[in-house]
């Protein structure tokens, strides 16, 4: 029964993101995401269905009877994308990675717990995965298995999580630069100015409002997009002009733009000072840098630059690595269970129908089969056979029931 479970996915292993467009469900003008999804579950046959598509991978997660191959699948990628070039139905096997069965299953589990994302460790692809089975489920194209697999890939992962470290070092530069300003003892109530917009400096106002950092005052050349960022902290917005004119002084300056050459010069960094000769805080998140070297020479600065922030990114992700080991032996474990929870699930459903097949021959028997008889019966004789046949139902239902669990323990 586990040969139902399939999986077509195409992910940053094989492919390049960019490319990924080519394999996920197209918009169509006047349809929905449901309808579609509808669509191509009926023109499969699949009896259950999930699609999780995400910045580095889509994955096609369905039930169905028959073996995958490249013929069916070029049919299907046909399918969902009708203008597909023909470069990539000629690439479709060295593209595409099909599970069926418990191998299908493994990889769900490896993806619940980010062993198989483009940042092993990175929690955010269960909570996608949970999100897309939401919506699935909501739209009534999922079923009982594929709810039993979703259960238990989530509670495999959270395993993964808890009982090792593979999450534990953080591998993105914005998100390594706050740990360093954390450790700094910087105050929630700091200065601090951000030069720049641009994604980085998006990224990084998120993690200072998270770490509830209130003073934050952001400069860019356009001050909508510096509204925009100021916006997520909470903060002050400027034109990038504004800053060489201000005069609130800082305690940390955080600085990414694409500007080649230094745009915090000695002359502009001590205007900014406003006379103050305590240490600061600077994180210089650009390449080339955009903080003049002569600054780090002459005056207390922490500096905390990206090529560092790069460096220890990757030490950490080998890190995460070498915990993939572990987390894979505790995935196995959870895969092991697998089978039998599913049967014992198969069983509970078959023995569901039992309680009312047995009441039904109840209520035939007396009222079909010997119908004639009872009623020639006194009063207190038919109440006696109603409260007999009672008791014989009830029984009836408790033996195969345990029978059924008796066996099914046998088995295991």
């Amino acid at each position: 029964m586990l040969d139902q479970f399939k999986i077509i996915t195409v992910t940053h292993k094989r492919i390049n993101l960019k490319d990924i467009g080519n394999f996920v469900i197209k918009p169509q003008e006047g349809q929905s995401l449901q309808e579609q999804l509808e669509e191509v579950k009926a023109a499969f046959g699949f009896t259950e269905f999930m699609y999780v598509a995400t910045c580095n991978r889509v994955m096609y997660f369905f039930l169905a009877d028959y073996t995958l191959d490249k013929e069916f699948t070029t049919r299907f990628f046909d399918y969902i994308n009708p203008q597909l070039a023909p470069q990539w139905k000629a690439q479709i096997e060295d593209i595409c990675f099909s599970y069926e069965g418990i191998h299908a299953l493994r990889h769900l589990f490896n993806v619940s717990a980010s062993i198989d994302s483009l940042v092993i460790g990175e929690r955010q692809i269960l909570g996608q995965l949970r999100e897309a089975y939401e919506q699935c489920k909501s739209w009534k194209l999922t079923g009982d298995n594929i709810r039993l697999a979703m259960d238990k890939a989530v509670v495999a992962a959270k395993s993964v999580y808890s009982n090792t470290q593979i999450g534990d070092k953080p591998v993105s530069v914005v998100s390594l630069a706050t740990q360093k300003l954390l450790n700094a003892n910087v105050k929630k109530d700091a200065r601090i100015l951000v030069v720049g917009a641009g994604q980085t400096n998006q990224l990084m106002a998120k993690f200072l409002a998270k770490h509830q950092f209130n003073q934050v005052s952001v400069f860019n050349r356009t001050v909508e997009k510096a509204a925009q960022v100021a916006g997520l902290v909470e903060g002050n917005a400027y034109s990038l002009q504004d800053l060489y004119s201000y005069e609130e002084g800082f305690d940390c300056l955080v600085v990414c733009t694409a500007v080649k050459e230094p745009i915090i010069t000695k002359k502009l960094y001590e205007q900014l000072l406003q006379g103050e000769t305590t240490r600061k805080v600077i994180i210089d998140l650009a390449i080339p840098h955009n903080v003049e070297e002569a600054i780090l020479k002459e005056y207390p600065v922490q500096y905390i630059e990206i090529e560092g922030l790069r460096s220890l990114a990757q030490d950490n992700l080998s890190a995460r690595e070498n915990e993939v080991v572990n987390a894979q032996a505790i995935l196995e474990k959870y895969l092991e269970e697998f089978p039998i929870l599913y049967k014992q699930r198969k069983l509970e459903l078959a023995m569901r129908q039992v309680p009312t097949e047995i009441k039904a021959v109840k209520v035939k028997a007396i009222n079909e089969v010997f119908r004639k008889e009872v009623e020639e019966l006194d009063d207190q004789t038919q109440e006696l056979i109603e409260r007999m046949m009672a008791y014989m139902e009830k029984k009836c239902i408790g033996i195969p029931m345990k029978a059924a669990r008796e066996t099914f323990l046998e088995i295991q």
